[in-house]
């Protein structure tokens, strides 16, 4: 099996719990905390369609920085929410888990068993 990296923010009860479930679950793991490092514009687009998901979706709409650049009134390509993302990763929902081609989003945390 390959390994798993574990897109984590330490803050989040969510991210902490997903991670809770990889270690009772021994599996072999690295914790990228990706607020401090962000996955680049290719890396952040092959999780996401690791997902199945567009950039959009995964998108924290509750955090103040989604307000201040008024994300809810304009009309993105694509790409151009890709780089929002990696530019301001605290918009990027968590934990997200990826192995090989597959990837879950931690919410609930449970999804991760899918990987593992």
């Amino acid at each position: 099996m390959s390994e798993i990296k574990i897109y984590h923010n330490n803050r989040c009860s969510k991210s902490r719990n997903t991670l809770a479930i990889l270690e009772e679950k021994n599996a072999n793991f690295e914790i990228v905390n990706y607020l401090e490092t962000p996955p680049s514009e290719t890396e952040l687009d092959s999780i996401l369609q690791k997902l199945g998901k567009e950039p959009q979706e995964i998108v924290r709409k509750g955090e103040q920085i989604y307000k201040d650049l008024n994300l809810k009134n304009v009309s993105l390509s694509r790409k151009e929410w890709i780089k929002t993302l990696v530019e301001n990763p605290k918009l990027i929902e968590r934990p997200i888990v990826v192995t090989g081609e597959k990837a879950v989003l931690g919410r609930p945390p449970e999804n991760v068993l899918e990987l593992i």
